[in-house]
């Protein structure tokens, strides 16, 4: 009876211990890799675990690992981009909390959109004109860097796949500008931002593209497709939605100019954004092309 009474205390201490050092876990789709996605978001854990007293840590995730992450209840939150979360929203339930507000080149925006460009010499002159002709995007799956133009694409009467003389994947969005501008390819599709970032950087100038089908707005990035929500932090199907709602309120009331921030090269995060139309891009081009690839 005795001993029956010490194991069960023992089991309640250790139970207790459990809790007491339980972490959140934030799985994070590490697109540049561990270590790059552990400098970018570790702060947003520390943050989080200031402001609401209990520990945050940082998962860093591969594509691949990300779905069986949030099937398996590995991971308590989700930050990946737009498309994965359209796909984790149907297949698990998964919430958005909050839509994070990107920053680059000093300028806020809770959106992005892709860019279909050519040289600027080139004799392409609008969509069509891509027929017969060598076309690159960063990856068949890559949202930003392919999707969102496959989409524009059909929506014009255009297969990429089967109307162009070549299709082809540069697997970085540097490496299809660069291919776009050493006449590699004659036409190229990256997330916008992209050619502002490698004119900033000294790599190459904006003048020497043309972009195809540009869109008149305000902006700040030259684009050609229509705008998508940018990436969500989303609670998995097991989180409690008290503290769904807690980190929310705190992720939105995060300083522009604190540590987090300013390592996530973000300006914040606000209310989530509406993600229906990254479904239909993916509906569309699933639609037409039997299936996405790999999403990234």
């Amino acid at each position: 009876m005795r001993k029956n009474y010490f194991f069960g205390v023992i089991a309640i201490v250790l139970l207790l211990a459990q809790v007491c050092t339980a972490e959140y876990k934030i799985g994070v789709l590490a697109k540049r890799g561990a270590p790059i996605c552990m400098q970018q978001w570790g702060a947003t854990a520390a943050y989080l675990t200031e402001k609401l007293g209990e520990p945050f840590v940082i998962v860093p995730l591969k594509f691949e690992a990300i779905e069986p992450a949030v099937k398996a209840g590995e991971i308590d939150f989700v930050l990946a981009n737009s498309a994965f979360y359209v796909t984790l929203s149907e297949k698990y339930q998964a919430q958005a909390i909050v839509t994070l507000i990107n920053s680059s080149q000093g300028k806020s925006v809770k959106e992005f959109g892709g860019v279909v460009f050519v040289k600027q010499d080139s004799p392409i002159q609008s969509l069509s004109d891509i027929k017969g002709k060598r076309f690159m995007c960063v990856n068949f799956g890559s949202f930003g860097g392919g999707l969102m133009a496959f989409r524009l694409l059909i929506e014009n009467n255009i297969d990429p796949k089967k109307d162009c003389a070549a299709f082809l994947e540069g697997n970085k969005h540097d490496n299809v500008v660069l291919a776009v501008l050493n006449g590699t390819v004659d036409a190229g599709t990256v997330r916008s931002d992209t050619l502002e970032r490698m004119q900033e950087e000294g790599k190459i100038k904006l003048d020497q593209f043309r972009i195809l089908n540009q869109m008149k707005d305000d902006f700040p990035f030259v684009h050609s497709t229509r705008l998508y929500p940018e990436w969500p932090m989303a609670k998995c199907p097991k989180t409690d939605t008290q503290l769904a709602s807690k980190v929310a309120g705190a992720l939105k009331a995060m300083p522009a100019d604190s540590e987090a921030a300013k390592q996530a090269k973000i300006s914040g995060w606000a209310d989530p954004l509406d993600y229906k139309e990254v479904k239909e891009c993916l509906d569309i081009v699933k639609n037409k092309f039997g299936s996405l690839g790999e999403v990234q």
